[in-house]
């Protein structure tokens, strides 16, 4: 595993209360990160794994918020900046899932699935580029998308999810095109099938799903000091799925 000291450095990844979240935030932790669970509805588990990262030797905060509404975004920030000082590491990894047909999705379901992918990856990443523009140390966005969405992937079965992770990746090509010159590097990283997934197909690639530390360690590598001229990459962490395959 990949080992970047991040010490003195505070990191927010979004919806780590739970799932591949929570994990990518204990790896933070334990390259020195401090860290802040965010949370919308999960408050008790966003407190334990908070604990946990004290445990770590770091020091770590909890922070509410609606990523889909700008005011609870600012205020989230604050919390954090009040807690643990500037965002300098940002992990976007929250995001809604709706595994059904693209006709049985209601409507609130199917605005919730782009909006906490889509519009929550905007309003944080704009909001910690406030601080990150600010700051000496380098700022580090790394966003979650989805494997094959920038190759156009669709399916009639989760359709939203796809259309808000393919403008994930969009939105990270153009952030790390404006900030080339702010010493911030935005990437993104895409998993397939991640051993927490709702959903798994009859045929998975190398015969298992994505463990989280399969998904960390493309992480890691963005927020290595040694990638700081990488920007506006996608590494797919999919074990070499290739959907098109007939």
């Amino acid at each position: 595993m990949l080992d970047p000291d991040l010490s003195g450095r505070t990191a927010l990844v979004t919806g780590s209360a739970k799932g591949i979240g929570r994990e990518l935030l204990f790896e933070l932790a334990a390259c020195g990160a401090d860290v802040a669970v965010h949370y919308h509805t999960s408050a008790e588990a966003a407190a334990d794994v908070a604990h946990r990262a004290r445990e770590m030797n770091v020091s770590a905060t909890t922070t509410h918020g609606d990523v889909t509404d700008p005011d609870d975004v600012d205020q989230l920030f604050d919390a954090v900046e009040r807690e643990l000082g500037t965002v300098d590491v940002l992990v976007n990894s929250v995001g809604a899932f709706a595994p059904s047909h693209w006709e049985d999705i209601d409507f609130e379901t199917w605005n919730r699935v782009i909006e906490t992918n889509f519009n929550g990856t905007y309003l944080c990443s704009k909001r910690a580029l406030e601080g990150m523009r600010s700051m000496v140390t380098p700022g580090r966005i790394v966003n979650v998308g989805y494997a094959s969405s920038e190759k156009g992937l669709v399916s009639p079965k989760n359709f939203p999810y796809f259309v808000a992770k393919t403008g994930v990746l969009m939105f990270t090509r153009m952030l790390a095109a404006d900030t080339q010159d702010e010493n911030v590097t935005v990437n993104a990283v895409s998993p397939y099938v991640v051993e927490n997934s709702e959903v798994f197909p009859d045929d998975l690639p190398q015969d298992r799903p994505a463990a989280y530390e399969d998904v960390a360690q493309a992480v890691l590598f963005f927020l290595d000091a040694n990638s700081d001229y990488v920007s506006g990459e996608n590494v797919e962490v999919d074990g070499g799925w290739l959907p098109e395959d007939v």
